[in-house]
């Protein structure tokens, strides 16, 4: 389990994937997400069962606040495709209750997963990619120090348009020199 201020992030269990089919079919959810069709209870106990059998390092977290002395689950995030020659990992994150938004729990699990990639897993890079009109993803990432270092043109179709996929990343030197 990882700690924070007001959340923690802690091991995605098997019980938890009736809530993740129930965030991912809500098409406000989605719309940040890779994942544009509705999902099946299925084919998410299989999307589970995959990740599980990679190594821990890529297993992803259940973000958690604490809600009146009890742990609520609100979203997920992790690393995944880790390069170890090259010390970098891709991070992705959603908040899946929406009534969370807002509200920096997305930011504040970020920092978390930078602490724990640069601390724990001795990567050197972070990146991500975010869709060009997810504003609110964006200045979260910024928020953190996610510099903007690309931009795949016309890359995703979504809602009958093609839309760019921002590339962002932070350098360990420069996490460490923002806090």
């Amino acid at each position: 389990m990882i700690l924070g201020e007001r959340l923690r992030l802690r091991a995605v269990e098997k019980e938890d994937i009736d809530r993740f089919v129930t965030w991912l079919n809500d098409p406000e959810v989605r719309e940040g997400v890779a994942i544009f069709l509705p999902l099946s209870k299925h084919e998410e106990e299989k999307w589970f069962e995959t990740t599980m059998a990679k190594p821990a390092t890529e297993h992803p977290f259940v973000i958690e606040i604490n809600d009146d002395g009890s742990w609520k689950p609100i979203g997920d995030c992790g690393f995944f495709e880790i390069d170890w020659r090259n010390r970098f990992g891709e991070i992705g994150i959603f908040i899946g209750e929406k009534q969370y938004w807002n509200q920096g729990y997305g930011s504040e699990a970020v920092r978390m997963l930078l602490k724990h990639g640069f601390n724990t897993l001795n990567l050197n890079r972070v990146f991500l990619r975010v869709f060009e009109d997810n504003p609110r993803a964006i200045h979260a990432y910024e928020k953190v120090g996610f510099i903007h270092e690309g931009r795949l043109r016309k890359a995703e179709y979504r809602n009958g348009r093609y839309i760019d996929i921002l590339l962002m990343s932070v350098l360990r030197e420069e996490w460490n020199n923002s806090r």
